[in-house]
């Protein structure tokens, strides 16, 4: 651990959401402080995190003072404003990298970039006006998604095209914003493998989760996942392609849709992401600790589970079923401290756990 920092030192954390609570915690575990920078009032993650700034991104001031006050500065979501970067980078490493950033900052960028890596993604072309759009699904067909290149998560930013007469209505959602036509995969089931690299370029991964969605949120994920031994040597081999071509340090999340002839890469996240939530209670080294590891140049752990897992995110007015989940002594619950509870936030999780694991 000759690069290592020491306990004691402080990790920045961009962002103070449920992600930052949770790499907060498994970085006490580890004896490290964190110190989060955070533009909302009150964020899930000061509650548990040692020091917090509450400015905005354009702040150069409150960020040159933070970038000053850690050791080195990692991040909980994908879209902080390059001119923050700039001002960061000049006073603490950042892990996972920029290149990092910017590719998966922006959709056809991120699929350009997955493709050049010989793997297998959707059919897509970039739209910006109307005649790009029909130019798009007249060579990609129906029925496909219409996303914008950058921001947008959780099924936001995005419309879909069953015909060619929704064209106009899904451009007109665009708001005006650079997109992406994807053409629709016919898929069996959603897995995703999350993958860490340390400085040295060692690599772990977990086993394949297998991931429900409805209305474009997670609900489930289920570990192990209904997948043949080489479909999971193969989704481990392509999230290690990706975090190596990128020279990656961190962990990342990588979504992946199984069809009859092979397995299709969604997306890639360059952070800890939801589906590996269920690390927490079927692993030694759950993903927290993972990236915590990593980012701080410690050992990676080795991803092995002890533990088959179910893990239910809590959204909205779930969080009525707590008592109810709680009396339950197979579940683990986490909650996420969020003062309000709103439709589709999610507001927690729990990890069931179902059996020794046996794969």
């Amino acid at each position: 651990m000759t690069d290592a920092l020491a306990p004691g030192s402080t990790i920045g954390i961009l962002g103070g959401g449920q992600l930052g609570r949770m790499l907060s915690v498994a970085a006490a575990r580890l004896g490290l402080k964190t110190h989060i920078y955070e533009p909302g009032a009150e964020p899930p993650a000061g509650q548990v995190a040692d020091r917090v700034t509450t400015a905005r991104y354009d702040d150069e001031g409150a960020l040159a003072a933070f970038g000053k006050s850690v050791d080195v500065i990692t991040y909980e979501f994908e879209n902080i404003p390059t001119a923050a970067l700039d001002i960061l980078e000049r006073l603490a490493p950042i892990r996972p990298n920029r290149e990092a950033l910017r590719v998966s900052q922006d959709r056809l960028i991120e699929k350009d970039f997955i493709a050049a890596c010989q793997l297998h993604v959707a059919p897509h072309a970039p739209v910006q006006t109307a005649q790009d759009l029909d130019a798009a699904i007249a060579s990609i067909g129906t029925p496909a998604i219409l996303k914008t290149r950058r921001l947008g998560y959780d099924g936001k930013g995005q419309a879909r095209i069953s015909s060619p007469a929704d064209a106009s209505a899904a451009l007109a959602a665009m708001n005006g914003a650079p997109s992406i036509l994807e053409g629709f995969i016919a898929f069996e089931r959603e897995v995703s493998v999350i993958v860490a690299r340390s400085l040295d370029g060692s690599v772990a991964s977990y086993h394949p989760g297998e991931n429900v969605h409805v209305d474009g949120i997670l609900a489930t994920t289920t570990v192990p996942a209904r997948l043949a031994d080489d479909r999971q040597a193969e989704a481990r081999r392509a999230a290690q392609t990706i975090v190596d071509r990128l020279d990656y340090v961190g962990v990342m999340g990588v979504e992946f849709f199984v069809t009859g002839n092979g397995l299709v890469v969604n997306e890639m996240a360059p952070r800890v992401h939801n589906s590996g939530h269920w690390t927490q209670n079927g692993c030694v080294i759950d993903q927290f600790e993972q990236h915590i590891r990593a980012v701080a140049g410690w050992p990676l752990g080795d991803g092995r589970r002890h533990s088959d897992v179910v893990m239910q995110n809590l959204i909205g007015d779930d969080m009525d079923r707590v008592p109810e989940l709680a009396a339950d002594p197979a579940n683990a619950l986490h909650l996420y401290g969020k003062a309000e509870v709103k439709p589709g936030r999610k507001m927690g999780h729990v990890n069931r756990i179902t059996g020794p694991a046996k794969s």
